[in-house]
């Protein structure tokens, strides 16, 4: 029994020590939950009809996989002239992370 109640009070201290990790850039930072949509950079075209977007994820924040880069997003949008680019981030409990890129265009 005191066996048990020390790996569930292991268990309960690494998941709350865990769950206060943000593993993704954001302006705001949520403990439990967090999806922030935030803009970074922006030129004088004043029109944009196409969007793309390009992601990358975490697990844990041990693996992180992905290609969010501009140009990334430029290519799954078809996308030769950049009018903006924003970006957003996800984090559920410090365990799956999100971030992309969104660049719109023409």
């Amino acid at each position: 029994m005191k066996r048990t109640s020390l790996l569930l009070s292991l268990a309960v201290l690494i998941g709350l020590s865990s769950a206060g990790c943000q593993i993704v850039a954001s302006p705001l930072a949520g403990v439990i939950y967090n999806e922030t949509k935030y803009g970074d950079v922006a030129t004088d075209e004043a029109v944009a009809t196409k969007e793309g977007k390009a992601c990358a994820t975490s697990i844990l924040g041990w693996v992180a996989t992905g290609d969010a880069s501009i140009q990334a997003a430029k290519t799954a949008g078809n996308i030769a002239k950049v009018a903006s680019v924003d970006h957003s981030a996800k984090n559920l409990l410090g365990i799956f992370g999100e971030w992309c890129t969104i660049v719109r265009g023409d």
